[in-house]
């Protein structure tokens, strides 16, 4: 099987990621299979689509380890920018934790239906990172200012029950009812007009774009310095090494 997994079943396209054994952590060639698959054209009869994967967890964000070691990275941001921007609708079924970039991935679709044990979180502050304009953005977006604080500042997993409160996900369902869940959504979406998904989908994206004009070079500033800092470095690694990181503040001058 594809490290992305694509599977079409009449109006339903399903897109699975497939890295199991890593926590479905989105590397180079994920992050590409899925800029791919989100980037073409929606077939004749494509009415929704399905982000889902294999295992226990739904994906665990980035893969640090090839972020850690350098090298050419895959921008992240144009591969969620494709989902959330993709014509017809997107619908994430979660049925265990999703951190970080798994986070962002699924709050980037149009729908996330979740399993009560799931988790989701941003833990970038907790290993010395700072999520971009563009994903808190997002955040802001689903969660509000209160949520936001509380997914970024904190860094600690929230369960899918508090995510709903929140309003940022669609439904919370029983481990074994989950599927029951998704399918009543899918269900309505394929038998919407397929016209008016694309056309509904376009308003709400452009009237939710105002906040790309605000101006935020100095914040994007201070975001990279917190990326490029060795306290970003210590904290990847403590996390690889499951020990908590000794961050001491100090830029990446000195």
């Amino acid at each position: 099987m594809a490290i992305v997994d694509i599977e079409r079943d009449g109006a339903v396209r399903t897109i699975r990621l497939n890295r199991p054994e890593k926590r479905n952590a989105m590397n180079n060639d994920m992050l590409n299979a899925l800029l791919d698959a989100f980037s073409e054209a929606p077939s004749a009869e494509e009415r929704v689509n399905v982000i889902c994967s294999e295992g226990a967890v739904f994906c665990a964000g980035r893969d640090l380890r090839e972020t850690s070691a350098g090298g050419p990275q895959v921008d992240i941001e144009a591969v969620f920018y494709a989902v959330e921007t993709y014509p017809l609708p997107v619908v994430a079924r979660v049925q265990g934790a999703a951190i970080a970039g798994g986070c962002e991935l699924a709050l980037h679709c149009d729908f996330v239906v979740a399993a009560e044990s799931a988790m989701f979180g941003m833990s970038l502050a907790q290993i010395g990172l700072a999520p971009t304009w563009f994903l808190a953005k997002k955040l802001l977006e689903t969660a509000g200012p209160v949520g936001a604080r509380e997914i970024l500042l904190l860094g600690d997993p929230l369960p899918a029950s508090r995510l709903c409160d929140l309003g940022v996900i669609s439904r919370v369902a029983a481990a074994e009812e989950l599927d029951d869940a998704l399918h009543t959504i899918v269900d309505r979406l394929q038998r919407n007009a397929p016209l008016s998904l694309r056309a509904i989908k376009a308003l709400l994206l452009r009237e939710m774009t105002y906040r790309d004009r605000i101006a935020h070079d100095d914040v994007d500033l201070l975001v990279r310095a917190a990326r490029k800092s060795p306290d970003a470095l210590e904290g990847m690694q403590a996390r690889l090494d499951k020990r908590e990181p000794r961050f001491e503040g100090k830029s990446g001058d000195g």
